[in-house]
């Protein structure tokens, strides 16, 4: 039986009891790698000299068991900066950036927690896309079928997991980046609680919006690589010093008297809704009151304003955000300039992508003189009344439940040409990033049409991730769906 269909509880046994090795974990992740990242491209740099001798010094040390991520190997989202590992937000700007002086908070956290990075994960450009399309690299590929998109941006994260390259990963989520691609890959994505992750050592695209979160393929092992990388940072001044609480003690409750909230207009065919994917969700809601939970329609009226909102808001910090890769420090520089604003100028046409320009421009106009009042500020107002949706629905209810995305994934190259469209798959995401609440995304169910997975949205109030650990654990102890394996690359090692 290959060790990728073992729980992290299960291989921490086999660890402790000297039944496998560290090395022995981490040379099936290579193996792997080699065996089918030519077809799924989750990877862009590997790290496999440096994990393999990190593998054999954890070997030597002493191991209780206690520790669920000890030595296992796990990808890193290209984005998040990891030291002396190259770090390129899958851009042409930052190909030569080698050599990072310092590890991102997580990274550091991880550490402590002695899990071993495989290597940096494909994306969308500096996250900017929902398909993985727009990485400068080359297009990751979904598992359940190579001719769809995994989602994006954090698309190389969701499918190494659900390809079994490694046992789980990071990503970020701006606009639903982790729940979206956790939905085409059939694998598990949380975005936390903005600012229960520090962003230290994450490549900003908008400051206000991003978090760091685990993709991983149970929901308990999602809630033990949450628990590892929580916590208030003085590195950055929007992480937020609050309680933890253990997240696996959650996963021990059942969800009787569970009160969801399922909003109308996500499950509105008129929004574009798949058939088979609102069928799907009901039929976990069907799941829901059979465990002993309660569900309600409710509305939150502001949401079909958030693509306009965000668009306007994440581009506006892009703008901004961006301003800094200029040539000068440190990143590619054109061997075609004159003069410093010659630099400048060649340095980012020649190293941004199509949609990052495209981002930055937007953002640019939104917050020039005369268009700031009309557009950035009106959209900061909606994004007010979009909360104040989800605080209302939250007073009378513990989650909201829905679909991740109106449909399961698309065919690669199907909707690259029509930003407009490309845009209109996070419209269920969206919301939960500008109020700015914790949501996950677990398989629910699978398309008769295509076979690909179809993604359950679990949302809950600021803070309330043991309360989504609770809800998806219970759908997911009594449903198969996350037993399911894209059959890719035959029979495994």
């Amino acid at each position: 039986m290959s060790v990728f269909n073992f729980t992290l509880k299960e291989l921490q046994e086999k660890l402790h009891n000297k039944e496998v090795t560290v090395t022995e974990l981490v040379q099936a992740s290579f193996d792997r790698i080699d065996q089918v990242d030519d077809q799924v491209k989750a990877f862009i740099t590997l790290n496999r000299e440096a994990a393999l001798a990190q593998a054999k010094e954890l070997d030597q040390q002493p191991n209780s068991g206690s520790n669920p991520l000890f030595g296992i190997p796990i990808g890193i989202k290209d984005n998040i900066v990891t030291k002396g590992l190259r770090t390129t937000c899958a851009s042409q700007l930052l190909d030569n950036f080698t050599d990072p002086l310092y590890d991102a908070t997580v990274i550091e956290k991880l550490a402590k927690q002695q899990t071993v990075t495989i290597g940096k994960l494909n994306m969308d450009e500096f996250a900017m896309g929902s398909s993985n399309e727009n990485s400068s690299y080359f297009t990751t590929r979904n598992p359940w079928n190579t001719d769809y998109v995994p989602g994006g941006s954090s698309g190389g994260s969701a499918a190494s997991v659900a390809a079994e390259e490694v046992f789980f990963s990071l990503g970020s989520d701006t606009g639903g980046s982790i729940r979206e691609p956790a939905a085409y890959c059939g694998v598990v994505g949380l975005k936390p609680t903005y600012g229960l992750v520090s962003r230290f050592g994450l490549v900003a695209f908008a400051s206000s919006l991003d978090q760091i979160g685990p993709i991983t393929r149970t929901v308990e092992d999602n809630a033990h690589l949450l628990q590892a990388i929580v916590g208030h940072d003085p590195m950055d001044s929007t992480s937020v010093n609050v309680d933890i609480p253990n997240y696996a003690d959650a996963l021990k409750q059942d969800v009787k008297g569970l009160k969801i909230a399922v909003p109308k207009e996500y499950l509105s065919e008129q929004e574009g809704l798949d058939p088979e994917v609102r069928e799907a969700v009901l039929a976990a809601l069907k799941v829901y009151e059979d465990l002993g939970a309660t569900w309600e329609e409710v509305s939150l009226p502001h949401s079909k304003y958030g693509i306009a909102a965000y668009y306007l808001l994440a581009s506006s910090e892009a703008s901004a955000n961006l301003a800094r890769f200029d040539g000068v420090r440190y990143g590619v520089r054109t061997e075609n300039a004159d003069n410093m604003i010659d630099l400048f100028k060649k340095s980012r046409s020649e190293g941004f992508g199509d949609e990052v320009k495209r981002r930055i421009m937007l953002g640019t106009f939104a917050l020039s003189s005369g268009y700031y009042d009309a557009f950035y500020k009106k959209a900061q107002k909606v994004r007010t009344l979009i909360k104040n949706d989800f605080d209302q629905v939250f007073e009378k209810y513990d989650v909201i439940i829905g679909p991740t995305t109106p449909t399961t994934a698309f065919k690669v190259g199907e909707k690259v040409d029509d930003p407009l469209t490309m845009y209109a798959n996070d419209l269920l995401t969206i919301p939960v990033n500008l109020a700015g609440v914790p949501g996950m995304s677990l398989p629910c169910g699978f398309s008769k049409k295509t076979g690909l997975p179809i993604g359950l949205q679990i949302i809950a109030k600021h803070f309330g991730e043991d309360t989504i650990y609770r809800a998806a654990h219970a759908f997911e102890q009594a449903t198969d769906h996350h037993k399911q394996r894209p059959n890719l690359g035959g029979e495994q090692a």
